[in-house]
């Protein structure tokens, strides 16, 4: 587990903060109204809104806008594994496979709770310098909590060469 895991959710939790990292990094999630309701070292939860701005022409969110809020329950648990390590560690999602089994027409909640396995890998990386691959499940549920969509996720995570000068 990265220690300074806490430090990421305090910088991530915060409603301003939240607004910069999202305009910066992922800024279509910010426009859709993605908004996070849970982080631990575990599980991240992650909100989307049936909204005009992010709907499809059969009035219910478009799939494109599931993906972004289904990836940031995933890859927000990522970044504070990697927050502030040394050597810094890269990652990227190098598979996606959806189904989606019902209308999202009103708030989708995206729960995951791989961050254990997530630690494990980006641990796995550091120690061998090795590329670590592994399965991410985000599931997507309506206000009924009924399942709306379910996502796997495959990430990839390398840990970096520290630069020659030690940097």
């Amino acid at each position: 587990m990265n220690k300074q895991f806490h430090l990421f959710k305090k910088q991530i939790t915060n409603p301003v903060k939240y607004r910069l990292f999202m305009l910066n990094k992922l800024p279509m999630g910010f426009i859709s109204g993605l908004k996070i309701v849970e982080l631990n070292e575990a599980n991240a939860t992650v909100a989307v809104r049936f909204k005009w701005v992010n709907q499809n022409p059969f009035r219910s969110i478009y799939f494109a806008v599931l993906s972004m809020a289904a990836e940031l329950s995933t890859g927000i648990l990522a970044f504070g594994q990697i927050y502030q390590r040394k050597p810094s560690v890269s990652m990227l999602v190098v598979k996606v496979e959806a189904d989606f089994l019902k209308k999202a027409v009103s708030k989708i909640i995206f729960k995951c709770g791989d961050g254990n396995k997530i630690a494990d890998a980006i641990e796995e990386t550091l120690a061998t310098g090795e590329g670590v691959t592994i399965q991410c499940i985000s599931v997507g549920l309506n206000e009924m909590n009924e399942e709306v969509a379910r996502f796997v996720f495959t990430w990839s995570f390398k840990a970096k060469s520290p630069a020659p000068n030690g940097e």
